[in-house]
């Protein structure tokens, strides 16, 4: 018989709609229920792709005795991490207190009235790993809670003072100074590691982030930023990590040289990583970083896509019940791809396939030897390299086609599906594809649709069902992303949206002592109310909000929006220098906030030849302290006060180029708009 989670509209809480655990969702019903029946809680959070979790459902959740033994002493509660990062947030906050590490899933015991007093993640059904079994620590928790419930509470409210003096900690603002971001790259490059590219050790996470600010450093001609973001983004890309047959990135990688996955892929990573790899092209002009670019993006509409054009959270690790399976190759499955025997050859060559694998038999592909290696070996031109792979690459993906898919979390997340958003954007325009652009636009007619009800932005869609209350990170990337998607596509609907979404972000979400909390003013009482400033695989909702308002105030000149993101800045300036991997997204921000923006407004006739000119002017390099206006003459009157007073020449479509509050000579040909983009910042 089905428990609570029947009716949920999470796919990783209906995995879990039929385990004897008599699971609730987080809500009123259950937590109620706690305190009438005078029991603890126990809390489990994680992820439908979370390889984790799935074990530890077959070993504990879908065990009768186990489940008898949650049934009989607590109230359980199961909640989807991406669903609601508060609670998240707030409970991992507790584990990493009390045991100094945390992931998923995670296993939290609360008091009725939501006070944690022990947790961990991951707990074996027996005692191994040095861990005790999880029927010990249940039976151990029910005793307690009967026979010294004083030492639990006074546990649970000594760690909830703790959290709430996290959320109150602020540093003093300080002036914005660069050499802070001078400092934080020093340290990033001391910390590289140049035998297999990235940062840390096993698990290597990619750390899109890091490469971003490095390459916005990069654009303004600093060659050490360059040379360890072309290494960690050419090492991630050789494959492991990167899927080669099919295009996309899974999580991380279990080993220090990216050849083992975590197979789960997210969309969160390959909305980042697709846009790296777009900025380095732009940066280089090497076509390698635009390929793995645009085959990652291709997975996500392949794969990764709803018919009405949000995009989908992750696909599984698992299939089959094996971790990966979808993903491996043997020898014997090339053999059965009945290759000409020359491409078999290349292929085993350039991967080292063997008949012992890589991968417990089987083979994670990744590249072993080189194109130039390649090249010498086969007498081919190293051209020919690329589009022969390409060409087995999409052989296999053929075969790999008819295998059983790893389950898809299709639930829709504004948050992700936004910076999503952005990478399409700028990649429709950058790489002049304008498949791409209607693809920004569908999914932005989608979020704007389908997840604002009663005037309130949403967190999460499926089956056509909009749920939950937006987080601040939903608001503040929902803003960028349309921001970015306005300068492809200048529709000024785009524009408007996102002042729109940025008034309610302030109106709702700000902290009297500055910044943003994680959840609006309207939100359910919850232990504390968050406030998370630190970027983790996703950038910190303060640090994208005050990036939107930055980008905002120089489209309208709102001052007070700058101020108050130079004082986030300000306040967090210390832990930039000390922790930069920590704060990727913050050191991006301060280098928008500190680097001269120019600000471009484009007037005339869209689709005309001279409009078009010049708007491709913008998009011929990378440029990541430019916002631009593009719009018919006149403007109308909820256009950006950026192209407000802006006559033309003659009739001409017109360009103003303005930086550091004066604006530059009005020019109408593209060679002119060229040179003062070119210009020292």
């Amino acid at each position: 018989m089905p428990n609570h989670l029947a009716n949920e509209n999470s796919p990783y809480l209906l995995q879990h709609a039929n385990n004897p655990v008599d699971w609730y969702p987080w809500g009123e019903e259950a937590l109620e229920k706690a305190q009438t029946e005078d029991k603890p809680i126990f809390l489990s959070v994680g992820y439908a792709a979370c390889h984790w979790c799935h074990v530890m459902e077959h070993e504990s959740f879908e065990d009768e005795d186990t489940a008898s033994l949650l049934n009989q002493f607590f109230i359980s509660i199961k909640v989807d991490r991406e669903e609601r990062p508060d609670i998240d947030s707030i409970y991992m906050q507790a584990v990493v207190a009390m045991t100094h590490q945390g992931g998923w899933p995670m296993s939290v015991f609360l008091s009725p009235q939501g006070q944690p007093f022990y947790g961990g993640t991951y707990f074996p059904p027996v005692r191994r790993y040095n861990m005790p079994a999880f029927a010990e620590i249940l039976l151990t928790i029910a005793r307690l809670w009967q026979e010294d419930r004083q030492q639990l509470l006074k546990s649970g409210e000594q760690i909830s003072q703790f959290l709430r003096q996290q959320v109150q900690l602020s540093t003093t603002s300080q002036p914005l100074d660069a050499q802070i971001s001078a400092q934080a790259a020093l340290i990033l490059a001391q910390n590289y590691d140049w035998n297999n590219g990235g940062w840390g050790s096993a698990p290597k996470f990619p750390q899109p982030m890091v490469i971003e600010f490095l390459l916005q450093r990069a654009s303004l001609g600093d060659k050490m930023a360059l040379d360890l973001s072309c290494h960690a983004l050419r090492a991630m890309a050789r494959g492991g990590m990167y899927d080669v047959v099919g295009g996309g990135f899974a999580r991380y990688s279990v080993d220090s040289e990216w050849k083992i996955p975590h197979f789960e892929k997210m969309l969160y990573d390959n909305a980042q990583l697709a846009r790296v790899y777009l900025h380095a092209y732009l940066i280089t002009n090497d076509d390698f970083y635009r390929r793995i670019c645009e085959a990652t993006l291709d997975f996500i509409l392949r794969e990764m896509t709803h018919p009405k054009g949000g995009f989908y959270s992750s696909l599984d690790a698992d299939s089959e019940g094996i971790e990966g399976k979808f993903y491996l190759w043997t020898l014997e499955e090339i053999r059965d791809l009945d290759l000409p025997s020359e491409d078999e050859k290349f292929l085993v060559t350039a991967y080292g396939i063997s008949e012992t694998g890589n991968f417990e038999g089987s083979h994670v592909l990744q590249r072993v030897i080189s194109d130039e290696e390649l090249a010498a070996k086969f007498d081919l031109p190293i051209p020919k390299i690329t589009s022969k792979l390409a060409d087995i690459h999409t052989r296999m993906l053929a075969a790999r086609s008819k295998r059983i898919r790893p389950a898809t979390d299709d639930k829709v997340l504004t948050f992700w599906n936004a910076l999503m958003l952005t990478t399409f954007s700028e990649a429709g325009r950058y790489l002049g594809r304008n498949d791409y652009t209607l693809v920004a636009m569908r999914n932005a007619d989608f979020l704007l649709s389908e997840m604002i009800i009663d005037g309130h932005l949403r967190r999460s869609w499926r089956v056509d069902h909009a749920n939950l209350n937006a987080y601040l990170e939903d608001y503040a990337a929902l803003i960028l992303g349309l921001l970015a998607l306005y300068q492809s596509d200048p529709d000024i609907r785009w524009y408007t949206q996102a002042v729109a979404l940025a008034e309610e972000m302030v109106a709702h979400f700000s902290d009297p002592t500055g910044g943003f909390f994680d959840t609006p003013n309207h939100h359910e009482t919850l232990l504390l109310r968050p406030k998370d400033i630190q970027d983790n695989a996703t950038p910190s909702g303060n640090a994208l909000a005050a990036l939107a308002l930055l980008q905002l105030s120089a489209y309208n000149g709102n001052g007070k929006w700058r101020d108050r993101a130079e004082k986030m800045l300000g306040s967090v300036s210390e832990m930039l220098k000390r922790h930069p991997t920590s704060f990727a997204q913050w050191l991006c921000t301060m280098d928008f906030a500190l680097t001269p923006t120019r600000e471009v407004a484009i007037l005339g006739t869209p689709n005309t030849p001279e409009f078009e000119a010049l708007t491709e002017v913008l998009w011929e390099a990378y440029r990541p302290h430019l916002v631009a206006a593009l719009s018919s003459f006149p403007p109308g009157t909820s256009a950006p006060p950026l192209l407000a007073g802006r006559p033309l020449i003659e009739e001409k479509a017109s360009a103003y180029v303005c930086q550091n509050f004066v604006c530059k000579t009005l020019v109408t040909h593209p060679a002119d708009l060229r040179k003062l983009l070119e210009a020292e910042l």
